[in-house]
């Protein structure tokens, strides 16, 4: 069973590389991703600030957090 730190870890890396993948870091003038794991519940929230792009910024946040939620559910399977 792995680490609460190590979910907590896991979570994060998945949700910034998953919005990385989809916007520039030039582009992206703030984020903020917030991941506690707590008696068994994960709760990962992403917040982005990229206001000079045309993509939908609140769909690629909440779309993080699912691949958070993901990556987690993987390393629990593992």
């Amino acid at each position: 069973m792995p680490s609460d730190e190590t979910v907590v870890e896991t979570a994060a890396e998945a949700a910034q590389g998953f919005v990385f993948s989809r916007l520039r870091q030039s582009d992206v003038d703030d984020i903020d991703v917030t991941v506690t794991f707590e008696d068994g519940v994960l709760t990962v929230d992403v917040y982005l600030f990229a206001p000079d792009v045309e993509e939908d910024i609140e769909q690629i946040a909440d779309d993080a957090a699912l691949t958070a939620r993901a990556a987690v559910d993987d390393l629990f399977s593992e």
